[in-house]
């Protein structure tokens, strides 16, 4: 017999584990649904120059050091010199733009996508814009999130050295008295040597275990697209998550406007056979249509025989909510049965 929406929302299972990598597309998605309060235009790596504000430096730039899309013009500008004006100049107007950011008042996909998850789940981003932060924070207050990793840094984020520990940038640890110092954002493109900076290599490292983690049997790309400049990102995925072919048991999906085959293409390596999912929406996601239980669904989608039935109806969010009390008040169901099975399970993951 098919279990029901209140069998999903009341079925909480330990373990497992799903794995949410987010690019610029999630950012897009987010600010095109609910527009950005501060700045209102995320800007590509095409128009990123004009977007942002760097024009007059540009326009003093010699041509053999002048380029269309934005990385490449800062690997040009790395390579000729590190250290120049020009590139402090650039930093911290990169900085103080994505810095400006915050996320509309209204409930927004960022904060869909952080109460979709628990503990046991992970969230990366590629992304200098705060609004994962923020999503964080204010619905950190009604419900367990999910970790998180910044890839590439984040305005919101700093580091301390000497604790080895994040924190809201421009910070002090409460204990230590220890300053957050802001991230870098700005690598050189074809050689960004992601374990050399120690915050960064941190941060892959929690992503490369969560991915090689046997409990992990989601991942989901939303608006990532892979970059070929990107070298080194992809080859980190990869050596963490594996051969497609050992990875036979997971369910690997994408969130992305491009179409179909050209998403396939780019990730086929992560993919065993037919063991995908892919839409252009995130309400159409598995993220949307069982927030906060898509470990579950999966046990029970994937291993009837031990975790029950396979044509579980699933409970999907509804995507009109306007404020943060109507997200809240539906996930309120889904945190009180994950209350009760902490009592009986103090000592496991959630």
């Amino acid at each position: 017999m098919a279990l029901t929406k209140e069998d999903r929302v009341k079925t909480v299972y330990g373990g497992g584990g799903h794995v949410v990598i987010l690019g610029a597309g999630a950012s897009i998605a987010a600010t095109k649904r609910n527009p950005e309060l501060n700045v209102n235009q995320l800007p590509s790596m095409d128009n990123f120059v004009e977007i942002v504000g760097l024009t007059d430096i540009f326009k003093l730039l010699p041509n053999n050091l002048k380029a269309n899309n934005f990385e490449e013009l800062y690997s040009k500008l790395h390579k000729n010199n590190p250290r120049s004006d020009k590139i402090v100049e650039i930093e911290k107007r990169v900085y103080e733009y994505f810095n400006r950011m915050k996320l509309s008042n209204e409930a927004t996909i960022y904060d869909y996508i952080v109460l979709s998850l628990r503990p046991k789940d992970l969230i990366a981003t590629f992304n200098w814009d705060p609004f994962l932060f923020q999503a964080f924070n204010r619905n950190g207050k009604i419900a367990d999130m999910p970790r998180l990793s910044f890839l590439h840094g984040n305005v919101a984020i700093g580091y301390s050295k000497e604790d080895k520990r994040c924190g809201p940038a421009g910070w002090y640890n409460k204990a230590t008295g220890n300053y957050y110092k802001p991230t870098k954002l700005l690598y050189p493109v074809h050689q960004k040597n992601y374990i050399q900076d120690e915050f960064i290599n941190i941060q892959w490292e929690r992503v490369k275990y969560w991915l090689d983690l046997d409990s992990t049997r989601r991942i989901t790309i939303f608006g990532y697209g892979a970059p070929k400049t990107d070298v080194e990102a992809i080859t980190l995925m990869n050596d963490a998550y594996g051969t497609a072919s050992k990875r036979n048991m997971e369910q690997f999906e994408i969130i992305d406007i491009k179409p179909e085959k050209e998403v396939l293409k780019t990730w086929k390596g992560f993919i065993h056979s037919h063991h995908y999912d892919y839409c252009t929406d995130y309400f159409k996601s598995s993220l949307a249509y069982n927030p906060r239980r898509t470990s579950e669904s999966y046990y029970q989608h994937n291993l009837p025989f031990t975790f029950g039935e396979a044509f579980s109806e699933s409970n999907p969010v509804p995507s009109n909510f306007k404020t943060l009390d109507e997200l809240w008040d539906w996930h309120k169901d889904l945190i009180e049965a994950e209350n009760e099975w902490k009592k009986k399970h103090p000592d496991a993951e959630l």
